[in-house]
């Protein structure tokens, strides 16, 4: 399994991009900076979209990537509700064409499929696994196991409690939202994020829990605290023990 971080923060700038990863080159996870990462021979590879929320971050791109694909459907996985404010609000043919009738219903652009959670489906070759976690608004990580069984959990935007995921996933990687540093511990629970102590405390609980701990990828920081949040979280790693990064635009993983 191939992991390439598209987009590892939560403001875009000249040099970050808002959160995308993308699986072996087809399977995207989360568009918030899918299409302004890609080019369009790249774009024109990815077959599924797996949404996390409908928060703007994660779902700015599909309509962009669907306007670029040329005959083809892309499917799009998310939560209903997800789904719902998506086609509400960006497929309605007010801020681009409704893709998922466009050009004809029997071809559209894009296809979308609602995930419920803790229901393990089969989506481009990869078992899906949706788990619920706490955020302001409905949201899920995903567990993907590929066909030789290499596994990754990626967290999506998340707070104090996610640890409640631990007893359904066994990955061999964690890509975990991180926003703000410990100065602002109250405004990350507020709005449902993670900030350095926090994360240490629910990764203490993912090795008690599972017996191990394994290496620790992080996305969603803000840039204005990156510095910041890298000397906490080097302190952070060395309390546990454990390889903890803060990931980056076209960063690559391998399991």
């Amino acid at each position: 399994m191939e992991i390439r971080i598209l987009g590892a923060h939560n403001f875009e700038t000249s040099s970050t991009k808002l959160v995308s990863l993308l699986i072996d080159g087809i399977l995207a996870v989360d568009a918030g900076g899918l299409t302004s990462s890609l080019t369009i021979p790249e774009q024109e590879q990815v077959r599924c979209i797996l949404l996390s929320h409908h928060h703007y971050d994660h779902i700015r791109d599909v309509p962009a990537i669907a306007l670029a694909t040329h005959q083809r459907t892309i499917e799009v996985y998310a939560p209903a509700i997800t789904l719902d404010v998506l086609s509400s609000y960006l497929l309605d043919g007010t801020v681009y064409p409704k893709f998922t009738e466009w050009p004809s219903l029997e071809k559209p652009r894009l296809k979308l499929h609602s995930l419920e959670p803790y229901k393990e489906e089969l989506i481009a070759g990869y078992r899906v696994l949706a788990l619920p976690v706490a955020h302001t608004i409905p949201t899920v990580g995903y567990q993907l196991t590929s066909d030789d069984d290499k596994r990754l959990f990626y967290s999506s935007d998340t707070g104090q409690g996610l640890s409640a995921c631990w007893d359904y996933i066994s990955p061999q990687l964690l890509i975990v939202e991180l926003t703000m540093p410990n100065r602002l511990r109250r405004i990350a629970l507020e709005s449902g994020h993670l900030y350095p102590q926090l994360l240490g405390e629910e990764l203490l609980e993912f090795r008690h829990s599972k017996g191990y701990l394994p290496p620790v990828v992080l996305v969603h920081m803000n840039p204005t605290a990156e510095a910041e949040l890298k000397e906490e979280i080097a302190q952070v790693a060395q309390e546990l023990g454990a390889s903890i990064t803060l990931g980056y635009e076209g960063m690559m993983l391998r399991l």
